[in-house]
C-alpha cells in the first residue's frame, strides 16, 4: 500500500491594503489581496506534504473548534496572523456569546502528538507594536521559544546570513551545507532553558546573535519556530528560489510530523 501524504495547514500569511489614489480635483480608492504563501506551496509540490493554506481573514471563522478538526492535519504551520483572529470570533467580537478557545486547543493537539511551528512575521510572536499578541498565551506555552511583550522586530536591512550550528546533526539541517542567501529581518524570541530545545540556526554575533531557527517538544507532539519570513520582505527572492529554501521546509515538516 502506497503511503499517504501527511497533511499541513498554513494558517495566515495574507493581507489586505487600502489605497487612495488623487488624479489633480479626483480621487478614488482600491482595496488589494496579497498573499505571502506562494513561495512555499511552490517549495512543497511534488513532496509527501499536502498544503492547506487558509488565509488570516478566513481564519476567523474557519480555524478548527474542536481536537476532531485539527486531527485533519499532522503539522500546522502559524504565519504572520496575530493572536485576535483566533481569539475573537465574530460571536464573541459582535454577539458577546462563547466560543472554544483555539489557542487552548491548538496547545492540547500539540501535547497529543501534533507538529506545530510559527513562522516570523509582523503580526508573529509579539509583532509590529506588540500587537500580534502570542505573549502570554496557550500557544507561547507550547513553542520553544517565549516572545517578548513588545515589538519584537529586527529589521536588517543590510541584511544577514544565517549563522547555522556546524556542528548540529539535526534532521532539518540535512542537506543544507555552505552559505545560505540573505535575510532582511526577523522577530526577537527568547530560547527556552530545557533539554529538548535545540538552537539550529541564529542570526550572527555581529548582529545579536538572536535565534532564527529553533525546534523543541511539547508533550507527544514537536514544535519549530523560524523567527524570519517565507517571502518577502524578511526573505527575498534571492532565498527563495535557492534550493535549500524547499530543503529547508520539507526536512522541517518531515521532522515536525515524524516521516
Amino acid at each position: 500500500m502506497a503511503k499517504s501524504n501527511k497533511k499541513v495547514l498554513l494558517v495566515g500569511e495574507t493581507w489586505m491594503s487600502s489605497s487612495t489614489h488623487f488624479k489633480g480635483f479626483d480621487q478614488f480608492g482600491s482595496v488589494t489581496f496579497h498573499s505571502g504563501a506562494e513561495p512555499l506551496m511552490k517549495a512543497l509540490e511534488g513532496s509527501a506534504f499536502d498544503l492547506t493554506h487558509m488565509p488570516a481573514h478566513e481564519a476567523v471563522e474557519k480555524m478548527p473548534f474542536d481536537m476532531e478538526g485539527l486531527n485533519a492535519y499532522d503539522a500546522i504551520l502559524l504565519s504572520d496572523i496575530g493572536a485576535n483572529s483566533l481569539l475573537l470570533h465574530p460571536d464573541v467580537w459582535l454577539r458577546g456569546t462563547t466560543v472554544p478557545n483555539r489557542l487552548q486547543l491548538l496547545k492540547q493537539w500539540t501535547e497529543a502528538g501534533g507538529g506545530l511551528a510559527m513562522i516570523g512575521g509582523y503580526f508573529s510572536f509579539q509583532g509590529i507594536d506588540g500587537k500580534a499578541r502570542w505573549h502570554r498565551t496557550a500557544v507561547e506555552d507550547v513553542l520553544p521559544v517565549e516572545c517578548l511583550p513588545y515589538d519584537d522586530r529586527l529589521e536588517v536591512p543590510e541584511g544577514f546570513r544565517a549563522a547555522v550550528e556546524a556542528n548540529s546533526r539535526h534532521p532539518v539541517l540535512q542537506g543544507l551545507d555552505g552559505e545560505w542567501p540573505v535575510l532582511l529581518g526577523a522577530n526577537e524570541v527568547r530560547v527556552r532553558q530545557r533539554p529538548d530545545v535545540e538552537v539550529l540556526a541564529r542570526l550572527p554575533e555581529a548582529q545579536g546573535g538572536h535565534p532564527l531557527l529553533v525546534t523543541g517538544e511539547y508533550g507527544k507532539g514537536r514544535t519549530l519556530v523560524w523567527t524570519s519570513d517565507v517571502s518577502p520582505h524578511w526573505l527575498p527572492a534571492s532565498f527563495s528560489d535557492w534550493p535549500g529554501y524547499a530543503t529547508l521546509w520539507r526536512n522541517a515538516l518531515g521532522w515536525l510530523t515524524r516521516s
